[in-house]
């Protein structure tokens, strides 16, 4: 990629995988649809079922070839994310609460500026966290020593 292609790309994203969108540009204009996976690096989203297109793939050892449907990546211009209340393509903005969590909350024309709640396929980790002590972690008690006292200046590294 180029130097003007990187200054291009979207540096805040405000689609995210599991979002339910509409495809506004394109052979699927009016559809909706469900993202299945956002490549930032080219600014694209693939929505599942959606802008699909033959592939011809050639033979290989441990897979078979053949003409294949896939879907295709859209740019992410075209496509809008849909109010929750209306279920009409709508831009979508940032908003922080009273007790300080940031949402996304729907905006423009006919909007209803209800919060998009965040998908349910971003809360669940895909490799869970580790239970058992590593090698390189650190031990418990070694974390919770105390090796500086701010009053007394016990601790303080001699420079």
């Amino acid at each position: 990629m180029g130097w003007k292609a990187a200054e291009k790309l979207i540096r805040h994203w405000k689609i995210l995988r599991g979002d339910n969108v509409m495809v506004i540009r394109g052979k699927d204009k009016g559809e909706t649809g469900i993202i299945k996976r956002v490549i930032r690096s080219q600014n694209r989203v693939i929505v599942e079922g959606k802008n699909l297109v033959k592939k011809h793939i050639k033979q290989g050892q441990g897979h078979e070839g053949g003409i294949f449907t896939v879907e295709a990546p859209l740019h992410a211009s075209n496509v809008q994310v849909l109010d929750p209340v209306t279920g009409k393509p709508c831009k979508v903005g940032v908003k922080y609460l009273e007790d300080g969590t940031k949402v996304r909350v729907s905006r423009g024309i006919g909007a209803s500026g209800s919060i998009i709640p965040r998908p349910e396929i971003l809360k669940t980790r895909t490799t869970p966290r580790p239970t058992v002590a590593g090698p390189k972690d650190t031990p418990m008690d070694l974390v919770l020593q105390k090796t500086y006292d701010p009053k007394t200046g016990v601790g303080m590294p001699d420079l």
